[in-house]
C-alpha cells in the first residue's frame, strides 16, 4: 500500500468529522488502507489537549472545541483547505516527528511550485512565510495510528484568527494563499495539497 485513499468532503461540520476521525481510526486493522480526508469546516475554534483557555484572547459567537490533538488554539473556516491524515506509521517505518516534518514539507513544496518560499520555525510546528503563519499542524497517535492533519490558509477571512493567541503565539501573524498573490479556490488548493501529501509520505 504506497498510497492513501484520498477523499474530497466539501465543505463540513468539524465535530462529526472528528468523530468520524475517531470511529476510522478505532475500527482500522493492518490491512486497512490509510486515507486522507480533503475538506473545509465552518467557523470554528478548536483547542488542544493542552490548550490553555487564556489563549483565546476576544469575546466570539464562534464555537470553541476542545479536542485531542496535540497543541493549542487554532481557527478553521471556509477558505481554508485542511487535510486530515489517516496514516498507518507502522507501516510506513517512521515516526510522528518525521510524519510532522513531511507534513509541512508538502506546504513547503506546494508554495514552492508557486513561487513563494516558506519555511519551518523551530519550536512551532507549522509553516511560515516572513514568519507568518500560513499552515497549522496538529495529531493525535492512537496504536500507531495517526488522525486529525494540517490546515493551509487559502482564501479566507483571517479576523477570527485576532481573537486567539495562534498556537499558543501571543503576536503571532498570520497570513494565506490569495494575500500572498497566489490564486485559486480552497478546494483547487486542497486537490494540489493531497498530491503533495501523498508525494512526501508515501515516498
Amino acid at each position: 500500500m504506497d498510497e492513501a485513499v484520498v477523499r474530497s468532503l466539501g465543505r463540513v461540520d468539524y465535530e462529526p468529522t472528528w468523530q468520524a476521525m475517531q470511529a476510522f481510526t478505532a475500527q482500522r486493522t493492518p490491512d486497512t488502507p490509510d486515507e486522507i480526508w480533503l475538506l473545509e469546516h465552518p467557523p470554528v475554534f478548536t483547542q488542544g489537549q493542552a490548550g490553555k483557555p487564556e489563549h483565546l484572547i476576544g469575546a466570539t459567537d464562534i464555537p470553541v472545541v476542545p479536542i485531542d490533538r496535540g497543541g493549542q488554539i487554532t481557527y478553521h473556516g471556509p477558505g481554508q483547505a485542511v487535510a486530515y491524515l489517516l496514516v498507518d506509521l507502522r507501516r510506513r517505518g517512521y515516526g510522528i516527528r518525521e510524519l510532522v516534518s513531511r507534513m509541512e514539507q508538502a506546504v513547503i513544496d506546494l508554495l514552492a511550485a508557486q513561487g513563494v518560499t516558506a519555511s519551518r520555525m523551530a519550536g512551532a510546528p507549522g509553516v511560515y512565510v516572513d514568519g507568518a503563519k500560513i499552515a497549522a499542524l496538529g495529531l493525535r497517535v492512537k496504536q500507531g495510528c495517526t488522525y486529525h492533519g494540517l490546515a493551509l490558509n487559502v482564501d479566507m477571512d483571517l479576523s477570527p484568527f485576532a481573537l486567539i493567541n495562534p498556537c499558543g503565539y501571543a503576536g503571532m501573524r498570520v497570513t494565506q494563499c490569495r494575500d500572498l498573490g497566489l490564486a485559486g479556490t480552497s478546494q483547487e488548493v486542497g486537490h494540489m495539497l493531497g498530491q503533495h501529501l501523498q508525494d512526501t509520505i508515501y515516498s
